[in-house]
């Protein structure tokens, strides 16, 4: 069965980025066979399984069992021992025409060995492996995740007490498999989404980098609040931006009716650009960090504009657009400076050729070529230290558009023309003040005897306070915004700290007339109305709703946080920012 891929068809949508030859493929990789104790056809047959992924146009799929990978073993079994047959010169017609079929649809079709392992707790994780890898192989590494031995035929979700989360990933990328968080954001999924509770442990469970993929159901959905934009490396305490791909999940061959949530073979598929139809191809793409490669299939629609995707979900801390990056203008400095600041923060993605409101149409770069070969000169000869960027091309509208995809510096601060310190704030780019380049230094050199004597940041609860108001929930400080800690006044002009609330820095000696936009909004709301009297504030438990400001499509809230007898307010907030109980809050006030 080694299912080799001589035939090509022929690419189902435009390709992204400058290689030609890559071409949009369709996989489902998460599909039940008999081989899982809940299957619901238990008639259904291993090449009836086949038929329907050709029917629903699929070109990779992998049979993910439960804790077994007895389905893969008893469809390999089958087409061995039919092979066999053949050879002794013993197949009768029936056979003859299964092998055909097997063969034919083998040829067509990618299909690839895997298991849904279930860790401690309860959550799911998908394990991908190259088709020709031995059974035994693969049971081995099932046995190592503590699945007792009378179970690895059974094909049952409930195995008792297994390895947990972050070994299971370990375990199955040191195998050489393609690691997924299978439904990250629902039922036993690693995500937790709607608990109150595990921040710390979802950060882990999300951002282990022997994670490869997040497996999503509502990847078709858009919005500020889909798991993809929560993973999109705009949080602070998630600062890899995450792979979200959909699989079915599917229990049987044909979905029972349209409202039904169990699936059939193909009902959410991925599209992938592939340079060929292969593990070695696949695994590339999925442990890679080009987030442009896959994209939901959606039947004859016209296909996903990744670009336009991107304008819809705004600017951000990790996102930023420009029209243009002529030099006349100082467009080309706008860039590079986009390029300075997320260097000295989690990285991002900078877009050229098109504005950030998704309604005006691209303007495109013409010589897009060029124009990356002067982008990368530029970056080269203008930032000190050089920061690790890839700069490609990506279609829009018809339009070439330029992407600069900016990985997290190793080597802060980066600056351009040696003094020049940038860095983002929100959807903003802005001159970095001296308490923030210290810290920028304090994160270069982290290790050096002189920066390891700097006093510990001033704690609000331990930098993230966790505040207790009702049986079993808790909250924590918002990670987006600013909160004004001290004012004092010195000859006639407010002085402030200011504290940065994604990642708890102090920014002292902050005046209006110095301060940037949203420092600037927050100092003149102190400054003219003073803060709000407790007894005032309609509280819900320990946090509040102050005040929602609108513009577009862009939400900025404050609030307000009780913490023992201290009231801590918090302004300019976005929804990237805050966890599930102040988002619940925010949705009650509107």
């Amino acid at each position: 069965m080694s299912n080799s891929r001589s035939r090509r068809r022929k690419p189902r949508g435009k390709s992204g980025g400058s290689s030609s030859s890559r071409q949009w493929r369709r996989m489902d990789l998460h599909l039940h066979t008999p081989g899982s104790s809940d299957y619901q056809e238990s008639n259904a047959s291993y090449l009836d399984i086949l038929r329907q992924a050709e029917i629903r146009g699929l070109d990779i799929i992998a049979f993910t069992d439960h804790n077994t990978v007895a389905g893969f073993a008893a469809m390999r079994k089958e087409v061995e021992q039919l092979l066999w047959l053949e050879e002794l010169g013993r197949l009768d017609l029936e056979e003859q025409r299964r092998l055909d079929e097997y063969r034919r649809l083998l040829e067509k079709i990618l299909v690839l060995p895997g298991f849904e392992f279930t860790a401690t707790f309860g959550f799911h994780i998908l394990g991908i492996f190259p088709q020709d890898t031995p059974i035994s192989f693969l049971e081995h590494l099932l046995l190592t995740l503590r699945v007792p031995l009378e179970s690895l035929s059974q094909g049952s979700a409930t195995v008792g007490a297994t390895a947990d989360v972050l070994t299971a990933y370990r375990v199955i990328n040191e195998a050489g498999g393609i690691v997924i968080a299978a439904h990250a954001n629902s039922s036993n999924g690693v995500a937790m989404r709607g608990l109150d509770f595990g921040g710390q442990t979802r950060i882990a469970y999300t951002q282990d980098p022997n994670l490869h993929v997040l497996e999503v159901t509502d990847l078709e959905k858009r919005g500020r609040y889909t798991t993809r934009r929560f993973f999109d490396g705009s949080k602070p305490e998630y600062p890899r931006a995450m792979r979200c791909i959909q699989g079915s999940d599917a229990h049987r061959l044909l979905r029972e009716s349209p409202n039904s949530k169990s699936l059939g073979v193909g009902d959410r598929v991925t599209e992938i650009l592939l340079r060929e139809v292969s593990f070695e191809a696949l695994a590339e793409v999925l442990k890679g960090s080009d987030l442009s490669l896959t994209r939901p299939y959606r039947g004859p629609a016209n296909p996903i504009d990744f670009v336009q995707l991107a304008r819809e979900e705004g600017e951000s801390i990790v996102q930023s657009f420009h029209a243009s990056m002529a030099q006349r203008g100082g467009h080309q400095n706008r860039v590079l400076r986009d390029v300075c600041a997320m260097s000295n923060g989690n990285g991002g993605t900078i877009y050229i050729g098109v504005s950030a409101n998704p309604k005006e149409k691209p303007v495109g770069v013409r010589d897009h070529n060029g124009a990356i070969e002067r982008l990368q000169t530029a970056v080269s000869n203008k930032l000190t230290p050089e920061p690790n960027v890839h700069i490609d091309n990506l279609p829009s509208q018809g339009k070439q558009i330029v992407r600069i995809t900016v990985l997290p510096g190793q080597d802060k601060p980066y600056a351009i023309e040696d003094n020049l310190f940038y860095i983002r704030d929100d959807t903003e780019t802005s001159l970095a003040v001296r308490d923030e380049i210290v810290r920028l230094v304090h994160t270069g050199h982290e290790t050096s005897q002189a920066e390891a004597a700097l006093p510990p940041l001033p704690p609000i609860g331990q930098l993230a306070p966790k505040i207790t108001d009702a049986p079993s929930k808790v909250v924590e400080t918002p990670r987006t915004g600013v909160e004004i800690v001290k004012s004092e006044k010195r000859k006639g002009t407010y002085y402030h700290t200011v504290r940065d609330l994604r990642n708890g820095n102090l920014i002292k000696n902050v005046t209006r007339s110095s301060a940037r936009k949203l420092w600037h909004y927050a100092i003149t709301k102190v400054e003219e109305n003073g803060a709000p009297k407790a007894a005032e504030i309609a509280w819900q438990g320990n946090i509040a709703v102050l005040h929602v400001r609108k513009k577009n499509d862009n939400v900025w809230y404050d609030l307000a946080m009780r913490e023992g007898d201290t009231i801590h307010y918090f302004y300019g907030v976005t929804d990237s920012g805050l966890n599930e109980n102040w988002l619940s809050l925010i949705e009650k006030a509107q």
